[in-house]
């Protein structure tokens, strides 16, 4: 199975069980931990936690090795392990506070902030 295959079963278990907001972000010119980073939301600790359970079933009917799961205590933030593939659920406030997207887009395709104007 390709990794193109296991992004798109992992999307698939996350939209099976209601996630939103699902980014898909490229980040093999910035790291070799993995090649993709895919970032999804959920609606509560417990959708997060049913979400992480989700793609983690998904993973083992296609024989995919999960090498861990974070933070399905708490369910802020949990974090499934899928080797070339990890994968973040969030709340929505711990995912506009920690802002992983914008950590891991490549430099040049980040927006450059706009600069205020002087008030006088």
């Amino acid at each position: 199975m390709t990794v193109n295959d296991i992004k798109k079963a992992v999307v698939e278990a996350l939209e099976d069980i209601k996630g939103f907001d699902i980014e898909v972000i490229d980040v093999r010119k910035l790291t070799t931990i993995t090649s993709f980073m895919i970032i999804a939301s959920a609606n509560s600790t417990r959708q997060t936690k049913a979400l992480a359970h989700n793609v983690c079933e998904k993973m083992k009917s296609l024989n995919i090795h999960i090498n861990g799961i974070e933070g399905e205590k708490e369910g802020e933030w949990v974090l499934v392990d899928v080797d070339e593939v990890i994968v973040h659920i969030m709340v929505p406030t711990s995912r506009a506070y920690y802002n992983l997207e914008q950590l891991w887009i490549e430099p040049s395709k980040k927006q450059t902030p706009k600069k205020i104007s002087s008030l006088h």
